[in-house]
């Protein structure tokens, strides 16, 4: 593995960090890690509830990196099993739960988005399912008996539902103690994870104890707030920024950002030096953000692209270079099924959403209207930054 004296280590492991529990026990460990010239195994869960990785996602992803950097083992650990419950953490009410079907279905998408960030030689791809679905009834109770309903309601969401008489269900009290015990099964040395899942990861530590272990260090970051700069950031709540979304798609929304998020991406995504970019206009200082992200994902050609087509657009309100065509057979179509099945939305819901807000046109008309139906070509636009050029082949 490669050297790097402890001093350093930290100075790196610390940047951008919110917590760390214990900074004392972490030291021991990377003095143990270069003494005996073993790796650390660095835990940090995911679970694949939507298709897609999120820049959200990618502030968890970017130090475990830097680990990577600095010659430690990283386990990736997609919860397929935790993720048919739904990680209550922050929830006022239930999640939805999902199929299995359905989870596995976004762990695959995961597996290939992740390596855009992740050294695949030093990832080691794991499944909560391969251990959870081996054990028995009488190993799931005696999992159980290691964590109390006192300590469970003890957590502010949960409090807060139980007060409010909202329900709250048995599966849902079994998620952290879920997630705890990925933490022995895995015999992590650390743990990465947001500012909201402090008592999750706390109770990996006490279930190490109790199983024999050294418990974990808890390495803690910020949330990214989504484009509306107030919510973390989500697919369900329509305000993420997919790391494999199109260049322009992904260039727009950055632009959509506020200034103060703007700062906090630049801290938690990138390594440009802040009082640098304070120093620049707030406009040319979000189109250097833009293009910087676009680039790590999209590469600079495409992140050059966008940048200049955003600037034809919303400087100078032209039309981009080049539109997407799609293909249409003579005869009236509905809009939604437009929007859905050329793929220029992600849902019906939000094909929905958009023409109830008055965000989708056809050459410059407003559709308002859900029954819509297109019978004439012309370019189609949704929201501040899509484009679609409608023809209908004769």
């Amino acid at each position: 593995m490669r050297r790097v004296d402890i001093k350093r280590q930290l100075e790196i492991i610390k940047q951008t960090v919110s917590e760390i529990i214990s900074e004392e026990e972490l030291v021991g460990k990377l003095e143990r890690s270069i003494k005996e010239k073993i790796p650390l195994n660095i835990k940090a869960g995911f679970d694949p509830t939507a298709s897609d990785i999120h820049l959200g996602h990618t502030v968890l992803l970017n130090k475990l990196r830097q680990f990577q950097d600095l010659g430690h083992t990283v386990y990736f650990l997609i919860g397929d099993f935790t993720a048919t419950i739904g990680d209550p953490s922050g929830q006022d009410k239930s999640r939805k739960r999902l199929t299995y079907e359905e989870v596995r279905k976004n762990a695959q998408t995961y597996k290939q988005q992740v390596f855009k960030i992740l050294n695949p030689k030093k990832t080691k791809v794991v499944f909560n399912t391969q251990w959870f679905s081996k054990m028995s009834s009488s190993e799931i109770l005696d999992l159980a008996s290691h964590s109390t309903l006192a300590q469970v309601l003890a957590r502010q969401d949960f409090n807060q539902r139980y007060n409010q008489g909202k329900d709250i269900s048995l599966l849902e009290l079994f998620y952290p103690l879920l997630q705890a015990y990925d933490s022995v099964y895995l015999k992590a040395d650390i743990e990465i994870g947001g500012t909201d899942q402090k008592f999750n990861l706390l109770l990996g530590r006490e279930l190490q104890r109790d199983f024999g272990q050294a418990p974990q260090v808890i390495i803690m970051l910020p949330l990214l707030e989504g484009t509306d700069g107030v919510q973390k950031m989500s697919k369900s709540l329509g305000n993420y920024i997919g790391i494999t979304e199109p260049a322009g798609q992904m260039f727009g929304k950055i632009m959509s950002i506020d200034d103060p998020t703007m700062f906090k991406y630049y801290t938690l995504l990138t390594e440009e030096n802040l009082d640098t970019v304070k120093k620049m206009h707030p406009m040319e200082a979000k189109l250097k953000l833009a293009e910087l992200i676009v680039s790590r994902y999209h590469g600079k050609v495409s992140a050059h692209k966008a940048r200049k087509d955003f600037e034809l657009i919303f400087s100078q309100r032209q039309l981009p270079e080049k539109i997407p065509e799609y293909k249409l057979k003579p005869g009236a179509v509905k809009i939604l099924d437009v929007l859905v099945s050329s793929q220029i939305v992600s849902s019906r819901n939000e094909a929905r959403r958009l023409i109830q807000q008055g965000a989708v046109s056809l050459e410059g008309r407003k559709i308002t209207d859900l029954e819509f139906l297109l019978e004439k070509s012309g370019i189609l636009k949704v929201g501040k930054r899509r484009f679609l050029k409608i023809v209908f082949d004769i």
